[in-house]
């Protein structure tokens, strides 16, 4: 991960958020709260990010963001629904005005041939809607964790905007 493009990237996000006064929240599966700490790394962040939940078990998911049971079985974590769910889960359960959410196969195991190491479903949350991306990153799994931290950022900066 290019530290100096994460970097402008955060600081840019930041302003945003701050700019039109809304607080983030993140819900972290595969990366397992790298994303937070990233946010966190600069100074400020306190104004416009509120918190994170990690939610790397199933059970956790549910209990703390509220996803139901059902999707996880049917869908499985790493799925459109899920992280959609995982999203809205975050707005309410950190109170927050935008949400960042994510679940993946960082690797080196786990991986399916319908859902392989590298697959990492993506989705924002705001007030009025809601969006969600599928990414198929590549490499080991420190990699695979950058490379989703900095397409979610790179996703906050098209809502925030």
């Amino acid at each position: 991960m290019d530290s100096r493009l994460v970097s402008l990237a955060v600081s840019e996000l930041g302003e945003c958020l701050r700019v039109h006064d809304n607080m983030l929240a993140t819900a972290e599966s595969c990366t397992g709260g790298l994303l937070a700490s990233t946010l966190t790394d600069t100074p400020g962040s306190s104004d416009w990010f509120a918190g994170s939940v990690v939610a790397y078990s199933n059970a956790v998911k549910e209990r703390l963001l509220g996803v139901d049971p059902a999707l996880l079985r049917d869908h499985g974590a790493v799925s459109e629904p899920v992280v959609l769910a995982m999203a809205q889960g975050a707005l309410k359960a950190v109170g927050a005005d935008i949400s960042v959410a994510i679940s993946g196969i960082a690797g080196p195991s786990g991986g399916t041939p319908d859902k392989p190491v590298g697959t990492v479903w993506m989705a924002w949350a705001w007030p009025s809607g809601t969006r969600a991306r599928l990414h198929t990153f590549s490499g080991p799994r420190e990699s695979i964790k950058a490379q989703s931290v900095m397409a979610a950022l790179n996703g906050l900066l098209s809502v925030c905007r």
